[in-house]
């Protein structure tokens, strides 16, 4: 059985991905499972999703803690640990990251002692489809990792994009950027393990009933702690000299991110913006522009 954990943020399309790549697996005859996990839907926040993909009928449940391989959708992830996405990788097991840097780069900066590929897949998305989608990009990298075929893949991103997008062309596009990262990435050989062996016991566990409520949340706010900054494709940046302090941003900012300086100019505070662009979109004389974050690091 082939393990497969995506990690990304809220919007970027791990989800999606996952589901590409067990509809490309079914489409090849094996058994296939995939779902996501996460909490309130906010974007920006960090998600995981699983792939299972077996030749037999899969008998495991839950989250995928042990992956064969891991798929990493946004880089500054690696340095979160609450996402964690490194955690139980099996021994020659294959890492993905979504970023500009080499694959010794990478390794060198997260420490990584597994197999590391990279690709800027956010760049493919802004070039071929114009937006940061990851979604069926990603899914193109995990079905090439995964060894399935192009003709499978090709069919699970006509299916799976359809069904969420009414522009044909926007459908085509992305089945395009899909097959382009899959040729991108080399053929590689993914080690797995059975944790459930042949004739091994199955633990039957009964249900209990739930007898006491959740607990009520009495802790303070954590929002100062809990750095947002990383969570961002774009930034805004100020041009001064067409600035007419205004003030509309700070008025429009849904976080409360940008502030005032001694000289009276808006600026933004880096580590809270989550890049939403709305500043940008609500200045009515067009002083900020949106510039790409292209390195974490």
């Amino acid at each position: 059985m082939l393990r497969v954990r995506f990690h990304g943020r809220g919007g970027q399309g791990a989800k999606v991905a996952s589901r590409v790549l067990g509809t490309a697996a079914f489409i090849e005859g094996c058994y296939a499972q995939d779902f996501p996990l996460y909490g309130a839907e906010r974007r920006g926040a960090p998600i995981a999703a699983f792939t299972r993909i077996s030749p037999k009928p899969i008998l495991e449940r839950g989250v995928i803690s042990e992956p064969d391989i891991v798929i990493i959708l946004d880089e500054t992830l690696l340095d979160d640990p609450i996402a964690n996405p490194l955690s139980g990788i099996k021994e020659g097991g294959i890492v993905f990251i979504n970023t500009a840097h080499s694959p010794a780069e990478a390794k060198d900066k997260f420490k990584v002692t597994k197999q590391v590929i990279t690709l800027d897949i956010t760049k493919i998305g802004l070039d071929m489809l114009g937006l940061p989608v990851l979604s069926t990009l990603a899914g193109g990298v995990a079905s090439r990792i995964a060894g399935l075929k192009e003709d499978s893949l090709r069919n699970a991103v006509e299916k799976e994009a359809s069904e969420i997008l009414t522009d044909k062309s926007l459908v085509t596009k992305n089945v395009e950027a899909a097959l382009y990262c899959f040729h991108a990435v080399q053929p590689v050989k993914v080690k797995t393990t059975e944790t459930i062996q042949k004739g091994s016991p199955v633990i039957d566990v009964p249900f209990e009933p739930a007898v006491i409520s959740s607990p009520t949340i009495n802790t303070t706010g954590n929002t100062l702690l809990r750095k947002t900054g990383n969570w961002r494709v774009f930034k805004p940046v100020w041009n001064y000299e067409a600035c007419t302090k205004c003030m509309t941003c700070v008025a429009r900012c849904p976080d409360g991110c940008i502030a005032v300086n001694e000289d009276g100019f808006p600026y933004t505070d880096y580590d809270n913006c989550k890049g939403c662009m709305i500043c940008v979109e609500e200045c009515p004389v067009k002083a900020i522009e949106k510039v790409r974050d292209v390195h974490a690091w």
